[in-house]
This record gives structure tokens, C-alpha cells and sequence, in this order.
């Protein structure tokens, strides 16, 4: 029996779907355990490339099955259009793909209240993605919630209708324009909601407590990054759920000391959508051409990432709140062709250098301290060992090591599962 987890380390976009499909042939489940649609999961093999916002990255191996856990938020319209993006794939899907009860339904009148408090807070808004995330984790916390299980209830229309007319009533509070049609969208939500219970739901808890007795190996998979965590992220500029190692048992029902291996997810260098400080950010050409060859856009939203040199300082906070024991580095290939790489080792942090990761890391208070490496110019995308890769390459990855005490287990040199380098 194991259990491991796999999470990403920076502010999300890290390449997890790569590696959970990458991963996955070595599990007999992947169950997500937070987030929503919001988070798109890239994975790219036989020249196609596919994006996934709900469903685990596991989806397109033949024998894994996949869960989606109690801590994530879903969006019925969007979960049915996933669905009818795979059908081309012939992909069993009504058995591999199972549903835990406890998960919670996002609502149109909660993309509209997403859309009413951001257009609210005017220059201050966060950078919401519109998804709806954040009021249906606010109705999840202030118990007003409607998840899966109740669509099985005989009243479940009866609910719906008094939580979206509450929303109606916060939406005018924020007294901002917003055009709407709620009929339309809630026809669009209820015919979704009948595709959904063409699948099976599950108290994921006990099945994957089962599981565990019956010796299967199960990949907790997580969303966004651990710097968006609600509570160790840069907040208020994070999501609503908890993105770190503990995301996971409370997301799946999964007990602490059931898990042995956390995968840390981190890109060779740093990007970040949205608002929200960033120390390390480029402003120059370096970044320019970090998000051109990178092609930092994101997968779900389109929205251009930030770019940045990598910061050991978020990252040594990242491994250490979630214990990582193995490192996975994405995108070394987008750093060929840099005369010069950097790297952020400390922060001077109001005038004094510290090497941990302070409660404020907004730029009247934070400066990074950089240590400068010689880059390389070979093409990595067609390496596939170790040995092959530059030195340059290998004294940068080494001096990460060295400085977060953590192994880095593998390097990916492309977008394709092949262009996966394990050292």
C-alpha cells in the first residue's frame, strides 16, 4: 500500500498534470483533492495536447481510476464539457472517473458573484479567475453549501433554487453592472447536473480507506501551488483552499501518517498569474523571453504569466510546510540561451538579509539578494539522460539541492511525457 502526493511549489502552472501522467502507470489511483476549474492541467504525448481543469491527470491511462475528492469544487457545466472534450478519445470514462459526495457544486449565481465583488474592489481586485471559486468555498465554510451528494436528494431543485436567490440578494449589495441572463445558464447548470449522475458517486473516505486495506497505491494530485495556499500563501492574493500536503488529507479523508513520498513540483525558473507580489519578477527582455519560449499563458484563462529568476527563499518555505522528499524541476529547456541565469538566495528584508520567507513580501519590503551562474546554449528538448545535459545545467540543479536538502529526481526538458529526464 502506498500513498503519495504530488503538489506544486510555486504560485501553480508548475507542470503538474505532466508529471502525474508521467507518475501514473506506477498507481492504481489518482485522486485530486482541491481546487476547481480554475486550475488547467496540461499534458501533451502523441503530438496532442490536452487540458484538463477537473478531472485528474490520470484520466488517460487504461487501467488507473480516478477520483475526485471532497475538497475540490465543481462546475457542472464546465465538467460536462470536459467530458464531451475526451469522448474523441474513446476513454472509459463511466468506469474510471468516480465522484465523492462530499465534493461541492459551484453555481452560476456564484461565477456572478465572483464577477460582482471583483468588479467591486476596482483597482484592488485580486485576480480572479471568474470561476466561481471563492464564493462557493465561502458557502462551504459558512455551511450553506450544495454538494454532489444532494443532487440524489428528492428536494435537491428546492435547495438550489433558495441558495441562488440569496446569491441574487448579495449580488445587488455590491451594486456594480453586471449583465446576466439566469435562466439560460441555470438550464445550461441543470442539464449538466443530468450528465454528472451518469457517473458514480462514492464516500471517498471509506473507498479510498479500502483501498488502502486492499494494498492499492493512490497519487493524491493537487492544484494551483503552494504559495496560493489560503493560509501559507501570499495572501490575500491565494485561492480559497488549501494547495499544501495538508490539502490532502482533509481534501481525500486520508490520514497523516498514511503518507510516504511528497513530490514538490517547482519550474527552473518562476512565474505567477494575477496580482500579488512577486520578489523576483523580470521587467526586462530575460523575462520577455522567459514567457515567449515558455509560453507562459495560461491553459484555462489565456492570461499572460509573470515571469521571474528562480527564488529559493519561497522555495526552501515551499518544501519545508510540506515535507517534501523528492524534487521534480520543469522547463529547464526554456533556460538555454542565457548568457547569465540567477538565482535568489536571501531577501533583504527591511534593510537586514534573512533567508526565510517573512509575512510580508511586498517590494517597499522586500529586495532579493541574487547569486549569478553561467547558462548554456544547448538545445535539451532531445536529451534523455543526465549525462547529456550541460555542465552549466548540472551545477545550477546541484546548487539547488545543496541549498533546500531535498534530491531533485527529475528534470523535464519539454512539454512531451517522453522529454522526461530522471536522474
Amino acid at each position: 500500500m502506498t500513498v503519495d502526493l504530488l503538489l506544486g511549489l510555486q504560485w501553480g502552472d508548475e507542470g503538474k498534470g505532466k508529471i502525474v501522467d508521467v507518475l501514473t502507470s506506477n498507481y492504481d489511483i489518482i485522486a485530486r483533492f482541491q481546487g476547481g476549474p480554475n486550475a488547467g492541467h496540461t499534458l501533451e504525448f502523441d503530438g496532442i495536447k490536452h487540458v484538463l481543469r477537473t478531472i485528474p491527470s490520470g484520466i488517460f491511462h487504461k487501467t488507473a481510476i480516478n477520483i475526485i475528492g471532497n475538497g475540490v469544487v465543481i462546475d457542472p457545466v464546465v465538467f460536462q464539457k470536459e467530458i464531451e472534450g475526451l469522448e474523441k478519445f474513446n476513454l472509459d470514462i463511466k468506469s474510471k472517473l468516480i465522484i465523492s459526495r462530499k465534493a461541492h457544486l459551484i453555481l452560476p449565481t456564484h461565477r456572478l458573484l465572483d464577477a460582482a465583488s471583483e468588479a467591486s474592489k476596482g483597482k484592488a481586485k485580486i485576480g480572479s479567475t471568474l470561476k466561481g471559486i471563492g464564493p462557493t468555498y465561502m458557502d462551504k465554510t459558512g455551511r450553506n453549501g450544495l454538494r454532489v451528494g444532494d443532487i440524489e436528494l428528492e428536494d435537491f431543485a428546492d435547495r438550489y433554487r433558495a441558495l441562488a436567490d440569496k446569491h441574487e440578494e448579495m449580488i445587488k449589495f455590491y451594486d456594480v453592472n453586471i449583465q446576466y441572463n439566469l435562466a439560460e445558464m441555470e438550464k445550461e447548470f441543470f442539464e449538466s447536473i443530468e450528465e454528472i449522475k451518469k457517473l458514480d458517486f462514492i464516500d471517498s473516505e471509506e473507498y479510498l480507506n479500502q483501498a488502502q486495506k486492499a494494498g492499492k497505491s493512490i497519487l493524491c494530485e493537487g492544484a494551483q501551488g503552494s504559495l496560493l495556499d489560503v493560509d501559507f500563501g501570499t495572501y490575500p492574493f491565494v485561492t480559497s483552499s488549501n494547495t499544501t500536503a495538508a490539502g490532502a488529507c482533509t481534501g481525500l479523508g486520508i490520514a497523516p501518517n498514511k503518507i510516504k513520498e511528497v513530490y514538490g513540483i517547482f519550474k527552473a525558473y518562476v512565474t505567477r498569474v494575477g496580482s500579488g507580489p512577486f520578489p523576483t519578477e523580470l521587467f526586462d527582455e530575460d523575462g520577455s523571453t522567459m514567457a515567449r519560449v515558455g509560453n507562459e499563458f495560461g491553459s484555462v484563462t489565456g492570461r499572460q504569466r509573470r515571469c521571474g529568476w528562480l527564488d529559493l527563499v519561497a522555495l526552501k518555505y515551499a518544501v519545508q510546510i510540506n515535507g517534501v522528499t523528492q524534487l521534480m524541476m520543469m522547463k529547464g529547456d526554456v533556460l538555454s540561451g542565457f548568457e547569465t541565469l540567477k538565482i535568489c538566495t536571501e531577501y533583504n528584508y527591511k534593510g537586514e538579509n534573512i533567508s526565510h520567507f517573512p509575512y510580508n513580501i511586498e517590494p517597499e519590503n522586500v529586495t532579493p539578494v541574487f547569486k549569478e551562474f553561467k547558462g548554456w546554449h544547448q538545445d535539451l528538448t532531445g536529451m534523455t539522460t543526465y549525462d547529456q545535459l550541460p555542465i552549466e545545467l548540472k551545477e545550477y540543479i546541484e546548487f539547488i539541492e545543496k541549498e533546500v536538502e531535498v534530491p531533485i529526481k527529475i528534470v523535464s526538458v519539454g512539454p512531451d511525457r517522453k522529454q522526461t529526464i530522471l536522474k
